[in-house]
C-alpha cells in the first residue's frame, strides 16, 4: 500500500508530514518506557523483518497481490510506541534506497501505513484480551483479528486522504469499496502471517512479546484488606534457563537469519502482480497523475541491485542489503532511545545536592 507521488497533492501531503512528524515525535518519548537492553535490539530485528516480509508479495485474487503491512505484528512484539519507529524506519529505507513509496508522501505513507495500524491493532488487541483468558493461545488470537482488522482500516484511512488531497476527479465510495475489499483479503494474510511469528516467539521467549506481558502479571490475594502477589507457584522439575543475555542473543541470531534467508531468497518467488493500491488505482483511475520517484536512479531502486543482470541474484542481494541497513539504523535509533532512558536517573542522581 505504499502511496507513490503524484496520487495526493501538496498541501495535503505537507498535512500529513507534519501528522507523521508528531507521531514520531511522540513515539520516540513513549518508546522510552518500552524498550530496555533486551528489547532494543530485538525492535530492530522485529523492524528489518518487517522489511523482509513486505517482499513478499502473496495473490490474493485475479490479478492482485498484498503484502504485509506490519504495524499489528510489530505492536505486539515491541509496544505501541515502537511499532510506529519500526514502520516508519522500514518505509524510509524504502523510499530512500529502494524508491518504493513516494518522498513527498512519505508522510502519508507513515500515517496510513504505520500509525493507523498500529493505532487500530493496538486497541482491538488490548480490548480483546481484556475478555479473552490470560493464556498464550488467547494473544495469538488477538493478534490474528488485530492484524486482520488493521489492513483494511488502513485502506479507509488511505481513501479519507485521497478524499481531501486527491489529485484527480473518481467517485469516492467506488474507491472506498474497492479498497476495503481488496484489503481486507490481504488483511486474512497480515493475520496469519502476524499470529504465526508471534506464536512462534511466544513459544521461546513470551518475556520478550510486549503484548504477552500480561501472561507474566503475578496473582494478586486480598489479604487484610490489601492486595499482594500470591507466592509463586514451585518450579517444575526442568532444566534451568540460560542467563538473561544467552536466550536473548539466540532469538536474535535466529530472527536475523530467518529475515535474510525470506529477503534474500524466498522473495524472488514472491507474486509479481499489482498489489492492492496499485490494481484499485489502476482500474479507477487514481495513478491518471503519478509521478517518476525521486530515487528512480538509485543503484536499488525496485529491490535489484544496479548492473547484477541474473535476476534472482540482483534481487537476493538487494534483499540482504536492505535487511542490512534497516537492523542497523533501526537498532541505532532503538538503542539510542533506551540508552537516554537508562541514563537519565544516573544523571538525576548526580545533580542531586548533598545531604
Amino acid at each position: 500500500m505504499h502511496v507513490p507521488d503524484g496520487f495526493i497533492n501538496a498541501p495535503v501531503s505537507v498535512a500529513a508530514g507534519v501528522a507523521a512528524a508528531a507521531a514520531v515525535a511522540v513515539s520516540l518519548r513513549g518508546a522510552r518506557r518500552e524498550l530496555d537492553e533486551r528489547t532494543a535490539p530485538l525492535a530492530g530485528l522485529v523492524a528489518a523483518f518487517i522489511f523482509a516480509v513486505q517482499m513478499l508479495n502473496f495473490p490474493v485474487a485475479a490479478g492482485t497481490s498484498g503484502h504485509l503491512l506490519g504495524g499489528a505484528l510489530a505492536a505486539i512484539l515491541v509496544g505501541p510506541y515502537t511499532g510506529v519507529l519500526c514502520v516508519s524506519v522500514v518505509l524510509l529505507m524504502q523510499g530512500i534506497l529502494f524508491a518504493d513509496g513516494g518522498l513527498t508522501a512519505l508522510g502519508v505513507n507513515i500515517t496510513v501505513m504505520g500509525v493507523v495500524t498500529v493505532v487500530t491493532a493496538h486497541l482491538l488487541f488490548r480490548g480483546l484480551l481484556r475478555v479473552l483468558p490470560t493464556t498464550r493461545r488467547s494473544v495469538t488470537a488477538a493478534g490474528f483479528v488485530a492484524a486482520l482488522l488493521s489492513v483494511p482500516a488502513a485502506a479507509a484511512a488511505f481513501t479519507a486522504v485521497y478524499a481531501v488531497g486527491g489529485t484527480t476527479d473518481v467517485p469516492l465510495g467506488k474507491v472506498l469499496t474497492a479498497m476495503v475489499g481488496v484489503h481486507l483479503l490481504i488483511g486474512i494474510g497480515e493475520a496469519l502471517i502476524t499470529a504465526a511469528t508471534v506464536g512462534a516467539v511466544i513459544a521461546v521467549r513470551p518475556d520478550l512479546v510486549h503484548g504477552a506481558r500480561a501472561l507474566a502479571t503475578p496473582l494478586k490475594l486480598r489479604v487484610g484488606g490489601a492486595l499482594v502477589d500470591a507466592p509463586a507457584p514451585a518450579p517444575a522439575p526442568a532444566p534451568a534457563a540460560p542467563a538473561a543475555g544467552g536466550p536473548t542473543k539466540k532469538v536474535w541470531v535466529t530472527g536475523l537469519a530467518t529475515t535474510l534467508v525470506l529477503a534474500g531468497f524466498v522473495s524472488f518467488y514472491a507474486s509479481a502482480d499489482p498489489d492492492g493500491l496499485e490494481k484499485v488505482a489502476a482500474d479507477k483511475g487514481i495513478d491518471a497523475k503519478v509521478e517518476e520517484h525521486a530515487a528512480a536512479g538509485s543503484p536499488l531502486a525496485d529491490y535489484g541491485v544496479e548492473d547484477v543482470d541474473d535476476p534472482r541474484l540482483s534481487g537476493g542481494l538487494a534483499g540482504v542489503i536492505g535487511v542490512g541497513v534497516t537492523v542497523v539504523a533501526g537498532t541505532g535509533v532503538f538503542w539510542a532511545v533506551r540508552r537516554r532512558t537508562a541514563e537519565q536517573p544516573a544523571a538525576a542522581a548526580t545533580s542531586a545536592p548533598a545531604a
